[in-house]
């Protein structure tokens, strides 16, 4: 099984650079898009339901702003798109395709870069979500939670990290609950278990020319329950073309 996870920065501006031209020659069984920044009734564009994919999305209230999407080869089971808490369903960040006993999300955890408030936000977030994923590691399914985290996890994870200690993204609280996910929680960083010691970035900043110079964050995971780490396969991070700020990450699973 192949699954791809993309931050887009905008679905119709990614189409437009080609995105989905290139997503049709990936092989791919699902796809779980963040910041698709559209409301489905404005994809009126047939790129944006290739023949042979069923495209299920949770869009933000919020018009242009966040939302999310998975598209898969085979029609899921369930598709859940609410967690039950309003501030975070109300953003569009989460979105679950059910295959069997196998969970598929679409995750986009917010941002604290525009101002302390949205950062007690995404402390919030985190605090709670974690708790989730302790529900869901006891709930027997198996799960692949595919997104753009906004938290670089190790110094591994980001070019420049001395400097951006006390920037969000790589805060020592936002770290340490990383370690935890990964940690006491149980679950898996499949990229970097994959490719261990490998400095290989998702995001660039758009200033500096960071993305010619590749000095950029590796913020997009898939993030795994331990029974699939044994069926890891293959990542690679895509950079021949730019759709985004973000790179598509691809994962191979033995499935």
């Amino acid at each position: 099984m192949r699954i791809i996870t993309a931050n887009l920065n905008g679905i119709r501006s990614a189409n437009d650079k080609g995105f989905f031209d290139w997503f049709a020659r990936q092989k791919a069984d699902v796809l779980c898009l963040q910041e698709t920044k559209a409301q489905r009734h404005q994809l009126t564009d047939p790129a944006f339901f290739p023949k042979g994919w069923h495209a299920h999305f949770h869009d933000a209230e919020a018009k242009g702003y966040s939302g999310v999407a998975v598209y898969s080869r085979r029609e899921p089971d369930a598709v859940i798109d609410k967690l039950g808490w309003a501030p975070f369903d109300a953003e569009g960040r989460y979105l679950e395709a059910r295959f069997g006993d196998l969970s598929v999300v679409s995750l986009y955890l917010p941002s604290g870069s525009s101002g302390e408030e949205r950062q007690a936000f995404k402390f919030q977030v985190m605090d709670w979500l974690l708790q989730r994923m302790r529900e869901w590691r006891a709930s027997g399914r198996r799960w692949v939670l595919c997104g753009d985290w906004n938290i670089a996890h190790t110094p591994l994870d980001l070019k420049n990290w001395r400097s951006n200690q006390k920037n969000s993204g790589f805060l020592p609280e936002e770290r340490a609950w990383m370690d935890r996910v990964l940690g006491e929680a149980g679950w898996v960083d499949a990229h970097r278990t994959l490719k261990p010691g490998v400095a290989e970035y998702t995001w660039w900043s758009n200033r500096a020319n960071a993305w010619a110079k590749d000095v950029g964050w590796r913020i997009d995971y898939h993030v795994v329950t331990p029974d699939l780490a044994p069926v890891l396969r293959a990542a690679k991070v895509y950079r021949d073309k730019k759709f985004s700020d973000h790179a598509p990450l691809t994962i191979d699973y033995d499935l």
